[in-house]
């Protein structure tokens, strides 16, 4: 997959996964499409490494699937990490 393919396969997939989460993460255009890129190579290192499969063809359901599951799990840690920072530098 070309770099035109990652681009667009990250937009999509951080964008349904920001959709998707309950969290308020900042960064616009380009951090939805860091979250998917980044969420993308988790989510096929992932895969790959528990064996079954990771990212294939553009078109292949399967790198979707991989891409947005991944996009998901890197919002999920970002709040996880983000919420932890937040709350425990609370104004008095």
């Amino acid at each position: 997959m070309g770099v035109l393919g990652w681009i667009i396969l990250g937009l999509v997939a951080g964008a349904i996964a920001r959709m998707l989460h309950s969290g308020d993460e900042p960064g616009g255009l380009v951090g939805t499409l860091a979250v998917g890129v980044l969420g993308a190579m988790l989510g096929g290192l992932i895969a790959w490494a528990v064996g079954i499969g990771g990212i294939s063809g553009f078109f292949s359901l399967g790198t979707w699937i991989i891409a947005f599951a991944g996009a998901f799990l890197v919002l999920a840690v970002y709040s996880a990490l983000a919420g932890d920072s937040r709350s425990t530098h609370t104004a008095h």
